[in-house]
């Protein structure tokens, strides 16, 4: 495994097995009550410029329960936020702390933290990709699946940093991907250069059931993502007919689970019908951001 974790790409399969199998002892250890302080003495610097529910709270809960600590670093706490050079905030950093999550909105920002830093950088979101989440997503896979074999995975709705991500992770662990976003709203060309790589394994349309059809894991993400408040109006009209429903779930196999990162619109992406009907799934998956994240931390920091 790289020094880093900046996007999903920048791991192979056997690191991302390696790191699913760590969280599920991870996971083991701690509902049994097995103290596990991997990280005694150790430091993580959590940078948010964009705000967050489980990013924060399973970063800090997770150091807590490797027994090492977290500091919460707002823009408006940091120099960084008053027009420091993230090169200088980098090098400052790394001489205090063991480790830095940024979450943020350029992609930039955390390649140029590992450029310029010397700890290890972990990527809690940006508008490129969100590594942190796919993690969880595949882990809560696997748990319910037993394995990533033979398995097509369905993610419908904006090609944003979740659907790159998805593809990446997805296809990387052998599942075939299929997407279904509309016209003008596709993922970043980079990771679509990717996932040609893949050939048959990977389809995209804007024809949702025929996308959707016999997928074993539906996923979705919200229709206007942070930042993009004020295109919420004019997304909804073009993501109209872009709805987990009881539809989409037709078309699915039979057994098919339901993921969705959270927050959720329901009646927007998702049905309150469907939500509910996959709400263990969603919500192991949230629980899981912990575990896979607890993962990634010791894998870079002990």
């Amino acid at each position: 495994m790289t020094k880093h974790l900046l996007k999903i790409a920048d791991l192979s399969k056997a690191d991302i097995i390696e790191l699913l199998n760590l969280a599920d002892q991870l996971k083991y250890e701690q509902k049994h009550g097995i103290v596990h302080h991997r990280l005694a003495g150790k430091t993580l610097g959590m940078i948010f410029q964009k705000s967050s529910t489980r990013t924060r709270v399973s970063f800090e809960t997770g150091m807590y329960q490797l027994g090492g600590s977290a500091q919460f670093l707002s823009s408006r706490d940091l120099q960084i936020g008053r027009g420091e050079p993230i090169q200088d905030t980098a090098r400052v950093l790394s001489r205090y702390l063991d480790g830095i999550m940024i979450r943020t909105y350029a992609q930039k920002e955390v390649e140029d933290l590992a450029e310029y830093g010397s700890i290890p950088i972990i990527n809690g979101l940006t508008d490129y990709c969100h590594p942190c989440q796919i993690l969880a997503d595949l882990m809560t896979i696997r748990e319910y699946k037993g394995s990533f074999d033979g398995l097509k995975f369905c993610y419908i709705g904006d090609g944003n940093n979740m659907a790159n991500s998805h593809i990446v992770g997805a296809l990387t662990v052998g599942m075939k991907v299929s997407i279904a976003c509309p016209k003008g709203y596709e993922p970043h060309p980079d990771v679509l250069k990717f996932a040609e790589s893949y050939g048959d394994m990977f389809e995209m349309s804007d024809d949702v059931l025929a996308m959707a059809a016999g997928a074993d894991v539906i996923a979705t993400d919200v229709w206007a993502s942070m930042g993009q408040e004020g295109e919420a109006d004019v997304r909804r009209k073009a993501f109209e007919g872009f709805q987990v429903n009881d539809a989409v779930m037709a078309a699915a196999n039979e057994k098919a689970m339901v993921l969705h990162c959270l927050p959720a619109h329901r009646e927007e992406e998702i049905t309150e019908k469907v939500f509910e009907a996959h709400a263990d799934e969603i919500f192991d998956e949230a629980e899981n951001r912990l575990h896979a994240q607890k993962a990634v931390l010791v894998k870079l920091m002990e």
